[in-house]
């Protein structure tokens, strides 16, 4: 028996879920959350702040009826809301950015989990997460939005752009500086040591 061919890109996942479909929300939710809340901690550097907008923005997705407009895809729509719940949250702090504080327990967290405690590889990945960390805290704040959204969030330049309401150039000038950056500062720990003491 052929089993009916259906359509499971977000698009018409989102359809289904506004049709009540709840599975369909559980498979976008699926696909989104990591990165979301990557991008998130990476933004704001502090994970009860970064799951807090997280819950937000998912929230907002629930609460609203709204679809992503244009050309825009759903990535793009589910960012866009979560980077406007931070600046929000940002606004209510009296903050206007962020700053990147600490996501070492979220990446130690996924690297080890159901593996063994080995403390020598458990130390060498917490240095290299302080070196990371120290890396991302130095690039000025459009750099690592936009090195972040590429990362975390998987979009294309053009994504990015729409997103940020930048010029695509501009975006792909920001990424080829955070790049150059991170490369420069990863390649030397001497460098990364001296932003992060």
């Amino acid at each position: 028996m052929n089993k009916p061919l259906t359509d499971d890109s977000d698009a018409a996942l989102l359809r289904r879920y506004r049709q009540g479909d709840a599975e369909a929300f559980g498979e976008l939710y699926a696909r989104h959350r990591l990165g979301l809340f990557r991008f998130l901690c990476g933004l704001c550097g502090d994970n009860a702040q970064a799951e807090e907008v997280f819950q937000e923005t998912w929230l907002s997705l629930i609460r609203s009826d709204s679809q992503p407009l244009g050309a825009a895809s759903f990535k793009t729509w589910l960012y866009q809301i979560g980077r406007n719940r931070l600046i929000d949250h940002w606004r209510k702090l009296g903050r206007h950015q962020g700053r990147q504080e600490s996501f070492d327990e979220q990446l130690h967290g996924e690297a080890l989990a159901g593996e063994s405690i080995d403390p020598e590889r458990e130390l060498s990945l917490a240095r290299d997460q302080q070196r990371l960390q120290g890396a991302l805290e130095s690039l000025p704040q459009e750099q690592r939005e936009v090195f972040l959204l590429r990362a975390h969030g998987d979009l294309e330049l053009n994504e990015i752009a729409e997103l940020t309401k930048t010029p695509a150039e501009t975006v792909k000038s920001r990424l080829r500086y955070a790049m150059q950056k991170l490369r420069r500062l990863l390649s030397d720990p001497a460098q990364t040591q001296e932003v992060n003491p």
